[in-house]
C-alpha cells in the first residue's frame, strides 16, 4: 500500500505587525527560522528576540564565563542579518533551565513588553520527529511560552508585572511553533534563505567546536535540506514550516 499523501501547509498568517521569538539558547532561531524572519522584517514587519540563556554551557572547550559574552555576540550578529535589532537574554543557567512558575513570568514579561500579535518558539515535544531526544531546555521554554502567552493577559497571574508598568496584553493571536513533527503552516524561504546561512554562520565559534565541516558548508546544507523537505507540502517551494496554535 502506498502512503497516503500528508496535507499541505497553508500559508502564515499575514494580519500582524509585532512578532515576538522565544528560545531557549544563541543559535536555536537560525537552525531554520531565519528565512521567515528576514521575508518578515523585509514586509517591514517588527521581530524581537528573547532568549532565556546566552549558551554558556554550549561549547565544552570554554568555560562559561567565557563563552556566554560570546554566544550573546554572536546572537546579537547573528539577528542583525535579518533584520532584527532587539535581542533579550533573561539570564536563566544554560542546560538546567526548568519549567514553572518563574520560567512562565519572564516570558510573560517579555511579551507585555513586546505586546505581538505572534508569538514564534521552538519545539516543545520531548523528540525531534519521534526519532532524536529533545533537550530539556527546549521543552521547557517551548511549553512555558506556550503558557505565557495566555499568562500575559491575564491581570490576576503574576500581578506584580502590572506593579512593574507591564499591563495586560491580551493581543497574541497566534503562538507559531518551529520545528514540529505535525507542522500546519508554512514561510516561503526563497527570498530570505541566503540571509539566513549568513545569520546561521555569525555563530561562527559554535560551529566550528560542533563539527568538522566548513562551517559554511555546513550552514547552507543543513538549511537547504530542511527548507526543500517542505517544498513537497508547500507547492514546491522550500519553506520553513510551523505549528500554528490560534489563541
Amino acid at each position: 500500500m502506498t502512503e497516503p499523501t500528508p496535507p499541505q501547509l497553508q500559508p502564515m498568517p499575514e494580519e500582524w505587525t509585532r512578532a515576538l521569538a522565544v528560545v531557549a539558547h544563541p543559535d536555536d532561531l537560525e537552525y531554520g527560522c531565519s528565512a521567515a524572519i528576514a521575508a518578515w522584517t523585509d514586509a517591514g514587519r517588527e521581530v524581537a528576540y528573547v532568549l532565556a540563556t546566552r549558551g554558556e554551557a554550549g561549547i565544552d572547550t570554554l568555560p562559561p564565563a567565557e563563552c556566554g559574552p560570546l554566544r550573546e555576540r554572536e546572537q546579537r550578529a547573528s539577528a542583525a542579518v535579518v533584520g532584527v535589532s532587539t535581542v533579550e537574554f533573561l539570564d536563566h543557567r544554560d542546560g538546567v533551565i526548568e519549567y514553572g512558575p518563574a520560567l512562565r513570568r519572564d516570558i510573560a514579561a517579555a511579551v507585555r513588553r513586546h505586546r505581538p500579535e505572534l508569538v514564534i518558539t521552538l519545539n516543545h515535544r520531548d523528540t525531534w520527529g519521534g526519532v532524536v531526544w529533545n533537550t530539556p531546555d527546549h521543552v521547557a521554554v517551548g511549553r512555558a511560552t506556550l503558557d505565557a502567552a495566555s499568562d500575559a493577559g491575564n491581570r490576576w497571574i503574576f500581578p506584580e508585572l502590572a506593579d512593574e508598568g507591564l499591563e495586560p496584553w491580551n493581543g497574541v493571536r497566534w503562538v507559531a511553533v518551529a520545528g514540529s513533527a505535525t507542522p500546519t503552516h508554512a514561510v516561503d524561504a526563497t527570498a530570505g534563505m541566503e540571509r539566513a546561512v549568513a545569520s546561521l554562520l555569525e555563530h561562527r565559534t559554535y560551529l566550528e567546536a560542533l563539527t568538522d565541516q566548513e562551517p559554511e558548508a555546513y550552514a547552507r546544507g543543513f538549511l537547504t535540506e530542511v527548507a526543500t523537505s517542505v517544498a513537497e507540502r508547500f507547492g514546491g517551494r522550500p519553506a520553513v514550516a510551523f505549528e500554528l496554535f490560534n489563541r
